[in-house]
């Protein structure tokens, strides 16, 4: 019991701590379940504690959120800004629900493609960060309508494990002149819509699987994940309004090339 608790911890604040980064949370926890043997039925666990991540993240965006939504009727600002986070939403619903089984029964049931995916992604952002044109969109409320399409294009590519959603859709946003910061900001504000459809579809889909019979580990990943998400998101954007997006590129270099090594290995 204690064992899985602390499991169940430690996947929760990995979950925390990777979901709205551009790291790859999905393969982060798939790679660290199969190190660790963890395993639950009907992916119950992963899917309850990736709600506890967008709850957090929703929670901090609430009063931007509701604003936006009480001055839609009025305030055209408003409207486009909410049309333009659909307007990214959509591709992944398209695609999602075209690809969902063959996503999640063979692309996520193989650990070395996620391994790649990381490294190969973590020299993509190092390039991107260094070569993005310069920034002409500087507000992650107000991008183009066309911008924000293919924003929600290269976030399509986050369907294969290891490639990161929020890495992708900060790639494409700094490939089309989003600056750094509102990069960040649009990727957050999109996963809301995304990352919830997709939970949500999960459930749906897998409704009859679905095991709560380990509640106290599920509660327990589910807390930590909502806490660790909270503090990630706040520091988020300050970091790499400074900074950049070096230091996620390394550590998916660093990360990718050690799983890929032991699954080399044979572990």
């Amino acid at each position: 019991m204690e064992h899985s608790t602390l499991i169940a911890a430690a996947l929760g604040i990995l979950e925390g701590l990777t979901e709205f980064l551009p790291v790859s949370s999905t393969g982060h926890l798939l790679l660290a379940g199969h190190f660790l043997g963890f395993h639950s039925n009907g992916k119950t666990f992963e899917v309850v504690i990736q709600l506890g991540a967008i709850l957090a993240l929703a929670s901090v965006y609430a009063t931007l959120l509701v604003g936006l939504v009480l001055r839609a009727r009025r305030d055209p600002a408003a409207l486009r800004a909410i049309v333009s986070l659909l307007v990214a939403f959509l591709p992944a619903v398209v695609i999602g629900l075209l690809a969902h089984d063959f996503i999640k029964n063979v692309l996520f049931e193989t650990p070395m493609l996620i391994a790649v995916m990381l490294v190969l992604g973590g020299f993509i952002l190092l390039v991107i960060d260094r070569i993005a044109p310069p920034a002409v969109h500087h507000d992650a409320l107000d991008l183009p309508m066309r911008t924000s399409l293919i924003i929600g294009l290269f976030q399509c590519l986050a369907m294969v494990p290891g490639v990161s959603r929020s890495g992708a859709t900060i790639v494409g946003a700094l490939l089309f002149g989003v600056e750094k910061r509102a990069a960040a900001e649009f990727s957050f504000l999109l996963s809301l819509p995304t990352v919830g459809a997709a939970v949500a579809y999960d459930l749906f889909v897998n409704r009859a699987a679905l095991d709560f019979g380990a509640v106290w580990q599920i509660a327990v990943g589910f807390a930590a994940a909502f806490v660790t998400a909270i503090l990630v998101v706040r520091w988020a954007l300050g970091f790499i309004g400074r900074n950049g997006y070096a230091l996620f590129g390394w550590w998916r270099i660093i990360v990718g090339t050690a799983a890929g090594t032991l699954l080399w290995l044979g572990y």
